[in-house]
């Protein structure tokens, strides 16, 4: 199995970072390969709303110039996804949200693909905004229709300077314990796969309140 997860921060090596990778240090204790891919030092214009996602139905974003597409087809390989970013203004960096948008949106209008695979948000705060952010991650997991391991607190860590996080005890555990509930989530629906028929996917019924 394989998880592939998308480090927003700027920084390289920063604290979103050290937060997957104590999630990765125990998925790999469980020989789940993980690959972390660096979004936040990228360029990434954010969705402008064509819809050509949805009537090409290519699994693509129609802007090619940047690694979107080359993300979206690791996330549909992908048995599990970890989204990290750090706090911006009590919200997700831009160049993550960017990616995220877009990304998403094409998933979820060609055929569901991320549905049913495992999915994590965790986050990097200095002092405030971390659980806005964490739920603002959330709700793409939630709308992709994908399942969610908790830990035994919000998915946040805390930290300003690179490696901080670090000196966060307690948020160190909730990053471990997460990667453990990660795992034991993966292999349950991988097992499950030949024992439970799974439950079709329904249409998405849109409603408009301005008639």
């Amino acid at each position: 199995m394989k998880v592939v997860a998308f480090n927003g921060s700027p920084k390289n090596n920063g604290n979103t970072f050290e937060a997957i990778k104590a999630v990765a240090k125990e998925l790999e204790k469980e020989n789940i390969e993980v690959e972390i891919v660096h979004v936040g030092n990228k360029v990434i214009r954010g969705c402008m709303g064509c819809g050509g996602c949805g009537r090409n139905m290519n699994e693509r974003c129609v802007f090619q110039n940047d690694e979107v597409n080359d993300w979206i087809q690791k996330m549909k390989e992908a048995d599990g996804i970890i989204l990290g970013s750090p706090v911006h203004y009590s919200a997700i960096a831009g160049t993550m949200k960017s990616f995220l948008d877009r990304a998403f949106y094409v998933t979820s209008v060609n055929n569901g693909m991320l549905r049913h695979k495992v999915g994590a948000s965790v986050v990097a705060v200095r002092r405030s905004g971390g659980v806005p952010t964490f739920e603002q991650l959330n709700n793409y997991i939630n709308y992709s229709e994908m399942l969610m391991p908790s830990s035994n607190y919000w998915n946040v860590v805390h930290g300003a300077k690179p490696g901080e996080a670090l000196q966060d005890e307690e948020g160190m555990q909730i990053m471990s314990v997460l990667g453990k509930n990660m795992a034991w989530l993966m292999k349950l629906v991988n097992s499950g796969k030949n024992n439970v028929e799974e439950n079709e996917r329904e249409d998405k019924i849109f409603t408009n309140f301005i008639r």
